[in-house]
């Protein structure tokens, strides 16, 4: 998760109110479709690479462990380049700054198509998380500075971009190499997406109205609520839910290849349909939800969903796969959702919000970088993804802990101690 979408309650410091563009219906279309396709580019460069996971290592001679590090790389640059990319929007405001983030994932992007080479692939990996973490801390922003009078539809938007983003290079990679005989060419391919995202954000310029608007402030670092026994929970919950996301992104497509029988076109089209569900219950289950002051039934019936989708998995990869796939997509979009409301819901103010944000944020891309490569290193050394999906359960399983002391007495308590 990122911080930035939980630290947004305070207006940008430079500019006008914050208010939707001015034109019309037609120039607030256009700019929400740019936002759209802006966001489209953060997850495209870590999703492709799951469906080409067995011609990655074959031609670059990589272990499991290995190529993991093709996820795990712009994961924990994104996480280290979150303070560079709040720095940048100060800066250069949100409209420079976005354009700044998708050029550098274009061409980043575009450079993976120059060679089979580890040491350039990792590189390339790196430079787009660090353009992912500039567009990504930023655009949150622009949705709270350009859009307050519609939030809500907007985020769903912003988020329905950054999931489908995923899906469809998910489903599209692997038939893409195929047709030009190179996954490095279908890697660097998404660079069109990057640079479409660009020539709309910058014809998006007037409607946006962002040109003298700052970027938020970064990542708080110092007055962390480490003493919070409230904020470790979420962060507990959060690290373990960043976690999963990504070893189900890096992980999902290969099991379902090397252990379910399916070719690597079919992985990545069952991962493109399962990312397709996560959007839709991203948005769905927390309008069933409604606002309910206790979260946890919500929070434990998406946590038992996942779990049973990664026991499937685990257990029987090839039998009743689309029933694993449509558990994994509702209850982890669900649960996706309702966790990044966790700071706002458990804060007394803004502030308290922020803290309890960046402390989950920054332990939760940790554990996002470390999870797939622990994956990839338990497949290693038992041969298959059994042992390592049997894991992941059993980490889901675990986050009914602290889910479970979450009561809304126990939240009452901690805002009136002050931690």
């Amino acid at each position: 998760m990122t911080d930035t979408e939980d630290r947004l309650s305070a207006p940008a410091r430079n500019g006008p109110p914050p208010s939707a563009p001015q034109g019309g219906r037609t120039p607030l279309g256009f700019a929400v479709v740019a936002l759209f396709v802006a966001a489209a580019n953060l997850r495209p460069a870590i999703a492709a690479v799951s469906p080409l996971v067995d011609r990655i290592r074959t031609d670059l001679d990589l272990s499991a462990t290995g190529v993991s590090l093709l996820t795990t790389v712009p994961t924990l640059a994104m996480g280290l380049c979150a303070p560079l990319a709040a720095s940048i929007g100060r800066r250069w405001g949100l409209q420079r700054g976005v354009l700044l983030g998708l050029l550098i994932v274009a061409v980043a992007t575009a450079a993976r198509g120059l060679g089979e080479s580890t040491w350039l692939q990792l590189c390339c990996a790196a430079v787009v998380g660090a353009g992912i973490a500039i567009a990504q801390t930023l655009l949150p922003a622009v949705v709270k500075t350009r859009f307050a009078d519609r939030a809500g539809l907007v985020t769903g938007i912003y988020t329905a971009g950054l999931g489908l983003g995923g899906a469809v290079a998910a489903g599209v990679s692997a038939p893409l190499a195929d047709a030009l005989d190179s996954w490095p060419g279908a890697l660097a391919s998404w660079a069109v997406l990057a640079v479409a995202g660009m020539v709309l954000w910058s014809a998006a310029k007037g409607p946006l109205r962002l040109e003298h608007i700052d970027g938020p402030k970064g990542p708080a670092t110092t007055g962390l609520p480490w003493r919070s026994a409230l904020a470790w929970r979420i962060t507990a919950v959060a690290a373990g839910n960043s976690a999963l996301y990504y070893c189900e992104l890096a992980w999902i497509a290969p099991l379902l290849h090397d252990d379910g029988g399916y070719s690597e076109s079919s992985a990545g089209f069952m991962l493109t349909v399962m990312i397709s569900i996560q959007v839709v219950a991203m948005l769905g289950v927390p309008a069933l939800m409604g606002e309910r002051t206790d979260k946890r039934p919500g929070l434990a019936a998406t946590t038992v969903l996942t779990a049973v989708g990664f026991v499937g998995f685990a257990v029987s990869p090839g039998t009743a796969t689309w029933v694993w796939i449509v558990a994994m997509g509702i209850g982890h979009g669900g649960l996706f959702t309702l966790v990044l409301t966790l700071p706002v819901w458990a804060s007394r103010d803004a502030a308290h919000a922020g803290r309890l944000s960046a402390m989950a944020f920054f332990i939760g891309y940790a554990c996002a970088a470390v999870g797939p490569v622990v994956v990839g290193a338990l497949r290693d050394t038992t041969g298959d993804y059994h042992l390592a999906f049997a894991l992941l359960a059993a980490v889901t399983v675990l986050m009914l802990l602290p889910i479970a002391r979450l009561s809304p007495q126990r939240i009452d308590a901690d805002r009136t101690s002050g931690t």
